[in-house]
């Protein structure tokens, strides 16, 4: 009896579906990962592509440029953190504000994890305005407003427990918050520890608590 050999493919093999999902998805979480470290303006695109073994040209198939690129990782990173914050502020089996104090604890305990070195991706960009495209101004202001509206769901409900004043302006109290923890998370990161973060958040709760 005669076994034929299977025929052997000569160059390169059969491209899947799936790659080009695989090298996009690949592209932007390391995308998050080198901007939360160091920013947009300090980050070459060869830095990204060496640390995942990416030709430029599988880059170039999916970013025009370098902004489309960061545009592309701030959306990603924007529906990242939406549904983290979804997690820790809807939950449901925790009071309104305990749910606040936990997503503040799952940010100590993210920090850490990574020394320090990654902080918020929009507080990043955030510091860099004046030096980036003109496009990531509108982009920004956004994803915040949409982290404000979350949050001020959250407080809301705070309100209606009796956990704050019935007259609290939860909209502006949600703005406030954010402004000042995207100013903790930077100091934690300077000083490469979370003190800032638990100074922030009890100063913001027995501010706004009965």
């Amino acid at each position: 009896m005669t076994i034929s050999k299977p025929q052997v493919r000569r160059g390169r093999p059969p491209k899947v579906a799936r790659e080009h999902a695989e090298t996009l998805e690949i592209l932007l979480r390391c995308g998050m990962e080198v901007l939360t470290e160091q920013g947009f303006a300090a980050t070459g695109i060869d830095t990204v592509l060496k640390r995942i073994s990416v030709p430029k040209g599988s880059f170039y198939h999916y970013f025009d440029s370098k902004e489309a690129f960061g545009q592309a990782v701030l959306r990603r990173y924007a529906d990242y953190f939406a549904r983290k914050l979804d997690r820790w502020l809807l939950n449901e089996t925790e009071l309104p504000l305990q749910r606040l104090r936990n997503f503040v604890e799952d940010a100590k305990s993210g920090m850490t994890r990574h020394e320090f070195r990654r902080g918020c991706l929009v507080g990043n960009l955030g510091q860099e305005i004046v030096v980036l495209p003109e496009s990531f101004r509108n982009e920004l202001e956004d994803v915040l407003l949409d982290w404000q509206r979350r949050l001020a769901i959250c407080l809301r409900q705070a309100v209606s427990q009796g956990q704050i004043d019935a007259d609290s302006d939860c909209e502006e109290l949600a703005a406030f918050f954010w402004i000042g923890w995207e100013g903790a998370v930077l100091r934690a990161r300077l000083v490469q520890e979370v003190r800032p973060l638990d100074v922030f958040i009890d100063g913001f709760l027995t501010g706004i608590t009965r």
